[in-house]
């Protein structure tokens, strides 16, 4: 059975306090599968696991971070990777490190 734009079981803004990631991730894919064309996501090729992690890793990145002040090691040590992955990360997505109140 395949979810309706307008089903229940999609999520609104004002009820995202009160939902989980998985919850929330899963709403966005059904609307993705939904509209694969429109979202420019080819949905039988390699496109949507990069596409997906893109969308998700960038701004956890941007927002760790900003968090940690800029500072690489600090935000590696929170997201769990190596400092010099973070670093590949932070040059791949062109996240601008110098625009965050702080040190590299």
């Amino acid at each position: 059975m395949t979810p309706s734009l307008n089903s229940s079981n999609h999520l609104f803004v004002a009820n995202l306090q009160n939902v989980s990631l998985e919850k929330l991730v899963k709403s966005k894919l059904e609307v993705l599968f939904e509209q694969q064309t429109e979202a420019g996501v080819d949905l039988d090729g390699t496109g949507l696991y990069k596409f997906f992690i893109k969308q998700v890793e960038k701004p956890l990145i941007e927002l760790s971070l900003e968090a940690n002040k800029g500072n690489q090691v600090k935000t590696a040590n929170m997201l769990g990777i190596n400092r010099n992955t973070l670093k590949k990360k932070i040059d791949s997505y062109e996240i601008k490190v110098r625009g965050i109140k702080a040190s590299i």
